[in-house]
């Protein structure tokens, strides 16, 4: 069960722009360049194996390049660690969409199987030293066994190694994120925050307001600080910074960015080991309160009450939700 910095991201890349600007500027790819928006789709990423084991933690998008439609299968679990097994995992979840599509008879007239453009998103600390293809992860076969060995590769996004100039002077929302993550409290005071300013208010959108309101409360929280932090709206872009420069040394603190990876890992175990049910219970709150007012007391005492699962899955429904009985799958929070 992803943890609640993971559930941030992937409401990020429910937003077509995001899952663009994630393949066009940190892949090799360029299919996708001049691909509208109006061509991605979201695809149920529910697969269930022969266990029925139900895969809901992934992100799909269809994309249509004139008359096919390419997958773009992107795994976001937030990979803080190495998986040495990655590119066996990558070949079951792809073998599991696949398999879906043929039991819903989602195939085109040709009945062949979609391209697929398997991705893994990683921002821990150490270098990935895992394969990125499952034939270095085999043994060595006879020569006549070769044709008949499985074969699957993905592509890494190692977000801690990115060059540093290369994001800055990308000017995209995704870039401006990348770039609170990793930089320094003083930076994104300083810098980020103005650039975020300015890209909403040349293109405010308030879905993906939230987003981003949401996926920079979980930073916060991530990094071991508990208040609130996010907006929904430009002009409160402005009181977010002011935030942000009394917590600079609160972050320093617990290892945010001070060039020495060992602090930085340090400050992240903290942030993800201490309180994240009650972070998660705190940004769900806020969510909740900022779309649709004060609570019910029967609404703030099934968070209260709620595990880690529950949080997750309100959190994810208070993106779009179009009240209480919505987010909580009943009416009983309304009530």
């Amino acid at each position: 069960m992803p943890a609640h910095h993971d559930l941030a991201y992937r409401s990020l890349f429910a937003h077509p722009e995001l899952v663009r600007e994630l393949v066009t500027n940190f892949t090799p790819f360029k299919l996708f360049d001049d691909v509208a928006l109006s061509s991605f789709e979201p695809v149920d990423p529910v697969y269930v194996s022969e266990r029925l084991a139900g895969r809901q933690n992934d992100i799909v998008w269809r994309v249509r390049i004139g008359e096919q439609f390419l997958y773009v299968y992107i795994l976001l679990e937030f990979q803080s660690g190495v998986d040495r097994w990655m590119a066996l995992r990558m070949q079951n979840y792809v073998g599991l969409l696949c398999q879906s599509l043929v039991k819903r008879h989602q195939l085109p007239p040709s009945l062949q199987l979609p391209p697929v453009l398997p991705l893994v998103l990683y921002n821990g600390v150490p270098h990935w030293s895992a394969s990125t293809d499952l034939a270095t992860l085999l043994m060595d076969a006879p020569t006549e066994l070769l044709p008949f060995q499985p074969s699957q590769r993905y592509v890494l996004i190692d977000q801690q190694r990115l060059d540093a100039e290369a994001l800055e002077a990308n000017a995209t929302l995704l870039a401006l994120l990348f770039r609170m993550e990793l930089s320094s409290a003083s930076e994104v005071r300083n810098k980020v925050l103005p650039a975020l300013a300015t890209w909403f208010q040349d293109a405010p959108q308030a879905s993906l307001m939230r987003s981003v309101g949401a996926w920079i409360e979980n930073l916060a929280s991530w990094r071991g600080e508990p208040a609130s932090f996010t907006f929904d709206s430009t002009e409160e872009i402005a009181d977010m910074g002011r935030k942000y420069a009394t917590w600079a040394e609160e972050f320093e603190d617990i290892g945010f960015q001070k060039g020495n990876e060992k602090g930085q890992a340090e400050g992240w175990a903290k942030g993800r080991t201490e309180g994240q049910l009650s972070a998660l219970r705190g940004v769900l709150t806020h969510l909740l309160r900022k779309r649709f007012g004060d609570l019910p007391e029967t609404a703030a005492q099934r968070i209260a009450a709620a595990n880690q699962a529950d949080l997750e899955q309100w959190c994810q429904r208070s993106l779009d939700a179009s009240g209480l009985d919505a987010v909580f799958g009943d009416k009983a929070a309304s009530a």
